[in-house]
């Protein structure tokens, strides 16, 4: 009975640590999306934040994503899952963001290293009219859940491209 409550407890402290975390991690993205650009929407910016954050958790537990995320590529090259590659994190997070039909920030596919062993392709955000370059990089899969993002400037070993898939 004991050892049951202190798990109880020691789980609630866990997910609690990882909600706060979450919770910053969303406030610090809405507001690099609002700081892109002086017209961006910041009820926009902030709908886009929880949306990806919540659509990488949700996915994770949808792929049944494992703590590193080249061995969930490893599983699924040997049959053992069936998605959770860094393009589904992207297309399907891409998908939920579309649904929102936002007004002042624009959802571009980044690939780096593309058609190479070492792919990695990710959401990047611009303000409407804003170069690919000045973007934010959203990435799902990096952190197997947790969404990782940064301006994309400041994405060092990623040399990300715009791609066309998300236009589809």
């Amino acid at each position: 009975m004991i050892r049951t409550v202190v798990f109880i407890i020691a789980f609630s402290l866990c997910i609690n640590a990882v909600w706060a975390r979450d919770e910053r991690s969303i406030k610090k993205l809405r507001d690099a999306l609002v700081a892109l650009a002086p017209d961006v929407d910041p009820g926009e910016a902030e709908l886009v934040s929880v949306t990806t954050h919540t659509a990488s958790r949700s996915l994770a537990r949808e792929y049944r994503a494992v703590w590193f995320s080249g061995f969930q590529n490893l599983l699924i090259h040997m049959g053992k899952r069936q998605r959770g590659y860094c393009g589904h994190y992207t297309r399907d997070i891409g998908e939920r963001l579309k649904e929102l039909r936002l007004k002042t920030l624009v959802l571009h596919w980044g690939a780096a290293y593309a058609g190479t062993p070492g792919e990695n392709n990710g959401l990047v955000v611009t303000a409407r009219n804003q170069p690919f370059e000045e973007g934010i990089v959203m990435d799902g899969w990096r952190n197997s859940g947790q969404l990782f993002w940064c301006p994309l400037k400041e994405d060092i070993g990623y040399c990300r491209v715009p791609s066309p898939f998300l236009q589809r």
